[in-house]
């Protein structure tokens, strides 16, 4: 239900900011494809865990922001569509760091 759906919302709101996501919480960060594993996000969710994951990971903060530029696609042919960042090959460069 639309309630059970707000309360959800609200909760992921909470758990990010508690997690240190400052400012206006993006909002693909507090919703789902209907398996929740999405290959992309926004620039600006992933910009909003570069600090995280570069302490998670014991990298510099720009090291990690440099491989998010990197691996940001354009919205197709720059005008259909959003930017977005695909997780699974900024995941597998940051690994790549650690061999």
């Amino acid at each position: 239900t639309s309630a059970k759906l707000k309360d959800r919302v609200a909760s992921d709101i909470e758990r990010l900011k508690t997690a240190g996501i400052t400012g206006a919480v993006p909002s693909d960060s507090v919703t789902a494809s209907g398996s929740g594993l999405d290959p992309h996000i926004s620039p600006e969710f992933a910009q909003a865990q570069v600090a995280r994951v570069a302490a998670s990971r014991q990298l510099p903060p720009d090291q990690v922001q440099n491989l998010l530029l990197e691996h940001t696609e354009k919205a197709a042919l720059e005008i259909i569509g959003e930017p977005r960042v695909n997780v699974l090959e900024l995941n597998l460069a940051l690994d790549a760091l650690k061999s």
